[in-house]
């Protein structure tokens, strides 16, 4: 009987990645994919007896405590999305943007900031931008691509700030705590969100074409007023989420549940909760820790045969024999595959597949995972918007009017692209910026 540990590790990586890639083209689910390849290597490289280490992979990956936080931040955002809270909390910004050229966007932009810190998915943040947001900046005559672009980029902000379910993921992976993740992410989302403001403003001011410069009468202004108290719990409970995590009262897991509970009460309180509220929003959170649970037990099945086929190894000697050993240009060649891949797999995938290898590499070198997380975040922002499977695009599709193209989308989003990576490259330069609270 042939074996595949014949044949070496160096061609058996290839062999691997091929199958991969091969077994995609197909239209298979990558969860689907990675378990695959997986049994098959277990079986060629090591034979039957070594079918319990995929088990033991994936139960370790499955029983982790704080991996309750994912479905409860989720089931946040599906409330969210089925309430009216985003859609008063936008009406109620309309003061932010009252006598600035460009208003509308720099509201939006600061919408979405509000909504990624109450949900941390970015899927219902940008289709809710794109529904609220993008038709009212296009019926005042703001220029399409600023328009989309800000929607866009606007919506995908839920991957850095907290609570950001990618950086929770990061956190089981990379074995970090999530509470410092959360606090080191915080100023570069908040820088990322303040570059986003200044191109806005920026480009309004040097050509007013762009943007209409409209005052909202008396009878608008006091209806921000009935907003603003409108909004005041579910604010209230972005704070106390936050603020029960960055002070150390609560876990993040407990966080997550006071938050569910926070927005329950805000959609009770508003007249909005019902039986099938909780039911849409339940099936809606179960689809999506379904299909991130998937992808996480093929992922972690993969990574474990390969490392314990010396995978890990190999890759960590191939990276550094290719940037010459240097620390820094190993981070770049890094991110530079984190790049390639986001733009074909889903972020859950490229973080499982990856962290394992990357994160020992890391701190080996000397770095922080704490701020290599963050780093890692700002790079997925980057393949959120890039094409040609930026998800975010995708989202912004499904609900933007028929006449706007996926080509335009796209096209709308490089200046945002460059911006972030600004940002990256400024985190990586400076690694005080995520480090700050150290």
């Amino acid at each position: 009987m042939f074996e595949l540990s014949s044949i070496g590790l160096g061609w058996g990586s290839i062999l691997m990645l091929a199958m991969m890639v091969a077994l995609l083209l197909t239209g298979m689910q990558l969860a689907f994919v990675t378990g695959f390849v997986a049994l098959f290597f277990t079986l060629g490289w090591f034979g039957p007896d070594a079918l319990p280490l995929i088990a033991s992979r994936t139960y370790s990956f499955v029983s982790g405590y704080v991996f309750l936080a994912v479905p409860m931040f989720v089931l946040m955002a599906s409330i969210l999305d089925r309430s009216g809270i985003a859609k008063d909390l936008f009406n109620a910004m309309r003061v932010v943007g009252r006598r600035v050229r460009g208003g509308v966007a720099v509201q939006t932009l600061m919408v979405a900031v509000i909504l990624a810190s109450m949900s941390g998915v970015i899927g219902g943040e940008t289709v809710l931008l794109g529904i609220l947001a993008l038709p009212q900046m296009l019926r005042l005559g703001y220029n399409r691509k600023l328009a989309i672009g800000t929607t866009c980029a606007g919506g995908a902000l839920g991957t850095m700030l907290p609570p950001s379910i990618v950086l929770i993921i990061y956190g089981m992976t990379a074995s970090v705590s999530i509470g410092d993740l959360f606090k080191a992410s915080f100023v570069p989302a908040l820088l990322l969100a303040s570059f986003y403001v200044a191109y806005v403003l920026i480009r309004c001011y040097l050509d007013p074409s762009l943007a209409p410069d409209s005052v909202p009468s008396d009878a608008e202004e006091e209806k921000e007023i009935s907003y603003m108290k409108a909004l005041f719990f579910p604010l209230l409970s972005v704070a106390v989420v936050l603020g029960s995590i960055y002070s150390g009262i609560a876990s993040v897991t407990e966080a997550s549940a006071l938050g569910v509970i926070g927005i329950m009460a805000s959609a009770w309180i508003r007249g909005e909760l019902n039986f099938r509220m909780m039911k849409d929003s339940a099936i809606a959170t179960m689809r999506t820790c379904g299909m991130i649970i998937w992808i996480g037990i093929g992922a972690s099945a993969l990574v474990g045969i390969y490392n314990l086929m010396g995978g890990i190894d190999f890759v960590g000697d191939v990276i550094f024999s290719l940037s010459g050993g240097g620390a820094l240009s190993t981070l770049l060649i890094m991110m530079l595959i984190l790049l390639v891949l986001g733009m074909f797999l889903d972020w859950v995938g490229v973080a499982l597949l990856t962290m394992p290898i990357f994160v020992p590499m890391i701190t080996e070198l000397g770095y922080d995972p704490i701020w290599f997380g963050v780093v890692f975040c700002l790079n997925m922002q980057v393949s959120f918007l890039s094409p040609p499977f930026g998800p975010a695009a995708f989202y912004l599709k499904s609900v933007a009017p028929k006449d706007i193209s996926l080509g335009e989308i796209f096209s709308s989003l490089l200046p945002f692209i460059a911006l972030q990576i600004c940002v990256l490259s400024l985190t990586i330069a400076f690694p005080q910026l995520a480090m700050w609270w150290k």
